[in-house]
């Protein structure tokens, strides 16, 4: 079931917490993520981001401030893992965000009384995976991005292989390597041709590095069993909420071993933002699904629903930004890469979960699902370097200039949904700085 627009998206609607009411917060009272957060010296939490602070669901919880369906999702979110919360689903999520937005709303009288109990700045935390990710698997639904390697038709509509417009494609990556945002990333070592048309083979480090501009989607509620199908139903249920995803990408490795689908070249990192936000907290900026070109094949039985086709889509402004270590000492602003959209996605979230159950895959709690690169039809919505590689490289302020990145490099991925009417929310940001790599073998 679609989420709706409710009284937790009233855009008059502020905190008694002033930075949730500054208009450039990611975390206004219309938000409200979880995520995941450890303090020094003490064991993991889940937490809600309001503004620059955190609400320790455990301590409001111990002071009495949830009852009903919320008492029992914040008791799911009291201890050290994210998974059961998760596995409790949307709905309880849903009486947990009620009821914190109900506490959270200027004139409150609890205010005074359990606030500084209750609230924890973010700076003075690290966050952590919501939870250990049980799967990761990665679509990949952009034809802009895909298009880009083979140019466009006669009617100007991107080339792609038949079946990206019949089916969503993915592949399945690593869980293991799945890490959250300020984690560094090391240069890969692997096989790859000096040139990107061919050349002698080599092993060593990647000279390629690239990276993707993504969401996530963090499964929960029940899933379905092994051999099963899911219907849309349950795909829409099983949406506990997104995230910014950078799928790190080894060109030189995965060019070279392309022929038997992405492996170490797409195994290297995946870095995640650590806040979860609710599809409930989107509501507001869902739109139709993509609209296909005429000429394209029909949207295929198994994947078609009409709730889905009217309201399938989000309207989300996408970021990608690069820094280097010389313009980071010199006090430089990040050079921004990309900026997209998410309504470019060939095929939405649901498509992709219930063509991924379709076999009867098994769809579970903690499982994380990426959306593939989000690119758009211009440039400058192309968001990784392989696709604006053939147009010349980046060009800094500073007169620095790169086609791949280099070590030192940080790419920081950053998100906005916005609508006239409504107040703006935002995801945080997936950051990671890549390292040199090892000297091996």
């Amino acid at each position: 079931m679609l989420s709706a627009v409710n009284e937790t998206h009233d855009p008059t609607r502020r905190s008694w917490l002033s930075s949730a009411n500054d208009g450039r917060t990611d975390f206004p009272i219309q938000n409200l993520p979880f995520g995941r957060f450890v303090r020094p010296g003490s064991s993991a939490r889940i937490g809600v981001a309001i503004g620059d602070q955190i609400v320790d669901i455990a301590v409001a919880l111990r002071l009495g401030l949830f009852d009903g369906e919320a008492r029992a999702a914040a008791e799911a979110a009291s201890n050290d893992d994210m998974l059961s919360l998760l596995t409790v689903g949307q709905r309880a999520a849903s009486s947990l965000r009620a009821r914190l937005s109900e506490w959270l709303t200027e004139g409150n009288a609890f205010e005074s009384t359990v606030a500084s109990q209750i609230l924890v700045a973010q700076t003075d935390v690290d966050m952590l995976l919501p939870t250990s990710v049980r799967q990761f698997s990665d679509m990949c639904v952009s034809t802009y991005h895909i298009g880009r390697r083979y140019g466009n038709d006669e009617r100007g509509e991107p080339i792609c292989p038949a079946v990206f417009r019949t089916v969503p494609v993915g592949y399945d990556g690593r869980a293991s390597s799945v890490v959250v945002s300020g984690t560094p990333i090391r240069r890969p070592n692997g096989t790859w041709q000096d040139r990107l048309d061919g050349g002698e083979l080599r092993f060593g480090p990647e000279p390629r590095q690239d990276y993707e501009l993504e969401m996530g989607v963090w499964i929960g509620g029940a899933g379905n069993r092994l051999g099963q199908p899911m219907d849309f139903a349950t795909a829409h249920d099983s949406v506990f909420g997104f995230c910014l995803l950078n799928d790190w990408s080894a060109r030189g490795i995965q060019i070279w071993e392309a022929m038997l689908g992405p492996f170490l070249g797409k195994s290297v990192a995946t870095t995640v933002s650590p806040w979860i936000v609710t599809p409930e907290a989107l509501a507001p900026f869902r739109i139709p699904a993509f609209a296909r070109p005429d000429g394209d094949p029909p949207v295929p039985a198994h994947l078609y629903q009409e709730d889905d086709q009217r309201l399938g889509g989000f309207d989300i402004t996408l970021e990608s930004y690069l820094s280097s270590a010389s313009m980071r000492q010199q006090g430089l602003s990040d050079t921004l890469l990309c900026r997209t959209n998410f309504s470019y996605m060939y095929w939405t979230f649901a498509q992709m979960i219930v063509h991924h159950a379709s076999n009867g895959c098994g769809i579970a709690p903690g499982d994380l699902i990426g959306s593939g690169t989000c690119s758009g039809p211009r440039l400058n919505q192309a968001a990784c370097l392989i696709e604006t590689f053939p147009a010349g490289p980046v060009q800094h302020p500073n007169g620095e200039t790169q086609a791949w990145i280099n070590d030192g490099d940080r790419v920081t991925l950053k998100a906005r949904a916005e609508r006239k009417g409504y107040v703006s929310i935002g995801f945080g940001e997936a950051a990671g700085e890549l390292l040199a790599a090892p000297s091996w073998p």
